[in-house]
């Protein structure tokens, strides 16, 4: 009471010193600062009602305005004057625009794109500032399509390699945990990221808020406390109930209350009381540190469970409208993104018309300048051509002199001819006569040749015939008789048969067996692509798992591989603890 009376007259203080109507108030938001002039009399409602209007927001029921308090945080409440609260005192009032309670299905319940566009900023910083535990693999793919929803498609011509030097895309933790550079972190992301290409904006964001949201602590306000033992523990308050956590473990809860089981919630002072709606369980009490935590669980309840109840109704009509302007302006944005689509496929096809026309032209350019250089070439070879013809010309009326001086030295000539024609005919006698004589000296030097071959034949026979008879004579002087028996085999060839025996081969139910093969494949493709996603994580975890540096592992990393191996996820748990009864969840939760 002490503090509150010495806030509430630092405000009257503070408000002496302005005009005592108005004061400044700065909104922070996941996005940028915004600054406002409020009427001292505003409630809290107004004012969170004119930053949802400066925004655009219509799904106001999951944000709330958060100022901090001391060593906690607490909510501005909508109907109590923005002065009468605990607000800090310095000009301007800070308060910060935040997610206050998180939908169960993201694309199922957030309707408008800046709905979801608050949520993917404020979940990506937790996951940067490792409020929200992020396992390496899934870093890398909602780092990837984090990128998307910046530059939208993957464009190797625009994003080289080191595009993404300055962005804050990965935990420091999973940056530590790995012997990898920033160009290699680079590279992984980047693949990831070119796989995207197609998606808006709205769709890479709704994507990474569909991952993000089966993180173990997505979504959860922590709170210490301590059972009736005093064992110090921690509650767990989020979307679908009350989780209990061991202080060393924010992943795995050890027992859960969903809201449908809840009855009736109260805090007297620091002791909380839960009543199960089965009457016939005991009440479950825990003690927090402060009363001021008591009331900011009471409140997180409280939204839950309303927020619980309302998405198993039908819809109000300011939802549905919602809903159907939203499918109205998303079939307004799919239909201008397809003409935008065929407006830059036209715009590419004229740029690959122009680059074609502009090659083309270069083509010509450099024709048309080899064209030039060979008139040139054939006007200096015609040049040439015309100083040999001179030359010519002049060397044949030179030819032409000397073949008129040639013709007179030819008549001169044939003069000479006809009076060396009678010496000619008796030289032509003689040699008649010559010829005569050598051709009978051939002949007589042919028949003296065949003589001479003719006697050489003839001695060669008479030699062989003496080498005959020689032979003879010593074959009869030599000759012994000898008779050996003669040698007879006899070979009897072998019939091999070979006997094949008939074998037989019996298949029945081929029928049968084709249909279970058929409907076993059907399964597993049906298998593979409801896991695709868990296939690409599972893909990342191993192209990077060589480079892991274990020793530098937290606890929690620990924690989540343990859980990865035996299989347990955050749905698949929550729904093991609530299949117990309420009742052994109590007792269970008291003997801790």
């Amino acid at each position: 009471m002490a503090s509150a009376l010495a806030a509430k007259m630092g405000f009257n203080s503070l408000m002496r010193k302005q005009s005592r109507r108005n004061f400044n108030v700065r909104i922070c938001t996941a996005e940028s600062d915004m600054e406002f002039s409020c009427e001292v009399k505003w409630k809290g409602k107004d004012l969170f009602d004119l930053v949802c209007r400066t925004l655009g927001l219509r799904e106001t029921w999951f944000f709330g305005l958060r100022y901090n308090i001391k060593d906690t945080v607490a909510w501005l409440k909508m109907e109590k004057k923005v002065l009468d609260q605990e607000v800090p005192k310095e000009e301007p009032i800070t308060l910060h625009f935040l997610v206050r309670f998180y939908p169960e299905n993201a694309e199922e319940e957030l309707v408008q794109d800046i709905t979801q566009h608050l949520f993917f900023l404020q979940v990506k910083k937790k996951i940067l500032e490792e409020d929200i535990h992020c396992p390496p693999e899934a870093s890398v793919l909602l780092a990837s399509y984090a990128v998307h929803a910046k530059y939208g498609d993957y464009d190797p011509n625009v994003h080289k390699p080191g595009f993404l030097a300055e962005e804050d895309l990965l935990p420091k933790r999973v940056i530590n945990l790995y012997q990898m550079t920033a160009e290699m972190w680079e590279e992984r992301i980047t693949a990831c990221y070119a796989e995207h290409r197609g998606r808006t904006r709205d769709e890479a964001e709704m994507e990474y808020l569909k991952i993000a949201q089966d993180l173990d602590m997505y979504g959860v306000n922590y709170f210490l406390i301590r059972n009736k033992k005093g064992t110090g523990l921690l509650l767990g308050v989020d979307a679908l109930g009350l989780h209990i956590y061991e202080p060393d473990n924010r992943l795995t809860p050890k027992c859960s209350f969903p809201w449908n089981e809840i009855r009736n919630i109260s805090y007297s002072d620091k002791e909380f009381t839960i009543k199960p709606v089965d009457k016939k369980t005991n009440v479950f009490k825990f003690n927090s540190s402060r009363l001021r935590v008591n009331k900011l669980i009471l409140q997180l309840c409280i939204g839950n469970h309303d927020l619980f109840i309302r998405r198993r109704r039908v819809d109000s009509l300011e939802v549905q409208q919602m809903r159907s302007q939203a499918r109205e302006e998303r079939a307004r944005k799919q239909v201008e993104r397809q003409r935008l689509q065929r407006e830059k496929q036209l715009r590419e096809d004229a740029e690959r018309a122009r680059d074609e026309l502009k090659r083309r032209l270069i083509q010509l350019q450099d024709e048309a300048h080899m064209a030039n250089d060979a008139l040139l070439r054939s006007e200096q070879t015609a040049d040439l051509l015309a100083e040999k013809a001179q030359i010519a010309e002049e060397e044949a009326k030179l030819l032409a002199q000397k073949a008129a001086e040639a013709e007179t030295e030819m008549q001169r000539i044939k003069v000479t001819a006809i009076r060396g024609q009678e010496e000619r005919r008796l030289m032509e006698q003689k040699m008649l006569e010559a010829e005569m004589l050598a051709l009978k000296m051939a002949e007589e030097s042919e028949r003296r040749a065949k003589e001479a071959e003719q006697l050489k034949q003839d001695l060669q026979d008479a030699r062989e015939s003496e080498r005959r008879a020689k032979h003879k004579l010593l074959e009869v002087t030599s000759r012994t008789v000898y008779a050996g028996p003669g040698l007879q085999s006899d070979g009897m060839p072998r019939d091999l048969s070979f006997s094949r025996e008939n074998l037989s081969f019996d298949f029945k139910d081929t029928d049968m067996k084709r249909l279970s093969m058929e409907i076993e494949k059907e399964k597993v493709e049906y298998m593979e692509k409801s896991k695709h996603l868990q296939q690409q994580l599972n893909e990342l975890k191993t192209e990077i798992e060589s480079l892991k540096m274990k020793e530098r592992e937290t606890p929690l990393d620990i924690i989540h591989n343990q859980n990865a191996e035996q299989g347990t996820s955050k749905h698949s748990n929550f729904k093991k603890l609530t299949l117990q009864s309420t009742k052994s969840r109590v007792a269970f939760f008291e003997e801790l």
